[in-house]
């Protein structure tokens, strides 16, 4: 079986613009958690990414056109400014790695996964598509432009009156007098014979089509079709159509666009794609991405999670569904198990056949990753089962051709929240009571992708640096319930690296679990 190595990797993360802050940051046991602006005064926490597309700009200066750096950060959602970054750092690791993905044409892939998505693209242009969609209704619902309203308006009873027509919002109570607006509104819009026949006009200039050579005919219908759609804007003193208010950035970030991005960055030619598989997402990336290169289709493969910063979308669904804490407390893995805070941002690694990429001159850097379990729980989209984590777990065990026994280091997936305890119940039905825990979202919180890379990187360089790095529990902040289960923890001052096999296990929402077994680089 091939062995697999990592080559580069790069890091996005709350107080830690790259990998060298992350490192640092982790020798420390407080949290990185700050306040969330998202609400105005409220009482969250969350991972906000320190972050700076600037720090980029040289590299890509070097490589684009200068127009390139002002494109990205005019049209490109945080959720892959970020992945570019943490793409660049990874390069970083090894010189001369660009030029190797580069070289080896369609046997370099790139697999980015992302939890939520372009969130902050979204949220932008669906509020401007809703100012839109007001202004329009309310220009042509206006009596003054709607001779079907300015009948209505003067009619002396009810006779013939459209039972579909919402009620007046003077009607309304005041506290859905808004909803109301917008209905009568659209509803008037829709009996507009005004709007009728500004749309029929409308349809004969978009109707117009390329005539003569293909190039030149095509810029000349751009423009006379733009001519002829303001003449008709100005001649009916209308407002923006809804439909012209929607950015295209829309499609420009959809769930693939990250691993798009990278492969233009790098100028890789190899698979693109976006697998999404919730807080497990990098530990299934990992995993096809070890497999394609064990089946030989790949030699190298850029594999990776990014998320967007913390937008009031997320941080309010997460509450709303009754797993984010709200008290302006850290809230720490097994602990008071309150619930957990919404981090963003993103891990990248370029791991790589170990055998070939070694002969080409490039150093392997943290674990060696053996093996990825994964599995679905079958059984409720955000409560974990307990047989859907064993699947994966004892699937990884015994693809890396280990031993149980053989496991003396392990980090949870741990969320804070009442699952911690079956999490840790179930895991010491299956590895050695003897084994050191770590549960690190206290520190930087969860991303929705990223969280799991974060603090799979997290294990892989205290494996290198010789420590397993603190975290912000302390021995007597351990709920009772926890405890009597099990003590060794990793707490507030880091400890010796355990001889042995480490194991690392995300559990994501829709029941997706991804267990990753690794073991300290060695020679042979």
């Amino acid at each position: 079986m091939r062995r697999i190595g990592i080559f580069g990797w790069g890091i996005v993360a709350p107080r830690s613009p790259n990998m060298e802050a992350f490192a640092r940051n982790l020798e420390q046991s407080e949290s990185w958690l700050a306040p969330f602006e998202g609400f105005g005064p409220n009482n969250f926490l969350v991972g906000e990414p320190d972050f700076d597309f600037r720090d980029y700009r040289e590299w890509i200066d070097a490589r684009f056109p200068s127009n390139r750096y002002t494109r990205l950060v005019d049209k490109m959602d945080p959720t892959t400014l970020h992945a570019i970054g943490a793409f660049i750092q990874a390069l970083e690791q090894n010189p001369g790695l660009e030029r190797e993905l580069q070289t080896l044409g369609t046997a370099a892939h790139v697999y980015i996964g992302t939890g939520v998505g372009n969130i902050p693209t979204i949220s932008r242009i669906s509020m401007e598509l809703y100012r839109a969609q007001r202004a329009w209704d309310r220009f042509w619902s206006s009596a003054e432009r709607n001779a079907q309203l300015r009948a209505y308006l003067t009619r002396h009873d009810d006779e013939g009156v459209d039972e579909a027509m919402p009620p007046h919002p003077e009607t309304a109570p005041s506290a859905v007098r808004d909803q109301a607006e917008e209905a009568w509104n659209a509803y008037w819009t829709s009996q507009s014979e005004e709007l009728k026949s500004y749309l029929e006009t409308l349809a004969e200039i978009e109707g117009m089509n390329v005539e003569g050579t293909v190039e030149s005919g095509k810029l000349k219908l751009i423009r006379e079709k733009q001519r002829r759609k303001q003449q008709l804007q100005d001649d009916w003193g209308a407002p923006e159509p809804p439909w012209e208010c929607v950015s295209a950035d829309l499609i420009w970030n959809i769930h693939n666009t990250p691993a798009s991005q990278v492969t233009m960055m790098g100028q890789i030619n190899g698979l693109s794609l976006a697998p999404v598989a919730a807080c497990s997402t990098f530990g299934v990336c990992l995993k096809l991405g070890m497999d394609a290169i064990r089946r030989g289709e790949a030699k190298a493969v850029v594999v990776g999670a990014t998320d967007p910063p913390p937008t009031a979308l997320l941080v309010g669904a997460f509450y709303r569904a009754r797993v984010s804490a709200a008290d302006g407390a850290v809230s720490k893995p097994l602990t008071g198990l309150r619930g957990t805070h919404v981090s963003g941002g993103s891990v990248l690694w370029i791991i790589g056949d170990y055998e070939y990429m070694s002969e080409q001159g490039f150093r392997p850097v943290g674990m060696e990753p053996l093996a990825v379990g994964v599995s679905s729980d079958a059984d409720h989209i955000i409560t974990p089962s307990k047989e859907g984590p064993r699947m994966a777990v004892h699937q990884a065990i015994a693809d890396a051709r280990v031993s149980p026994e053989d496991i003396t280091s392990w980090d949870l997936h741990a969320t804070a929240t009442p699952g911690d305890f079956l999490e840790m119940e179930n895991l010491l039905e299956m590895v050695p009571g003897s084994v050191t825990v770590t549960a690190r979202k206290g520190t930087f919180g969860h991303g929705m992708s990223a969280g799991g890379g974060w603090e799979l990187t997290a294990q892989y360089l205290g494996y290198e640096r010789g420590a397993l790095y603190p975290t912000p529990l302390s021995r007597d902040e351990v709920n009772p319930e926890i405890e009597s289960l099990h003590d060794r923890f990793v707490y507030d001052t880091s400890c010796p690296i355990p001889e042995g096999i480490a194991g690392k296990l995300s559990m994501g929402i829709g029941g997706i679990n991804a267990c990753v077994i690794s073991r300290p680089l060695r020679d042979d």
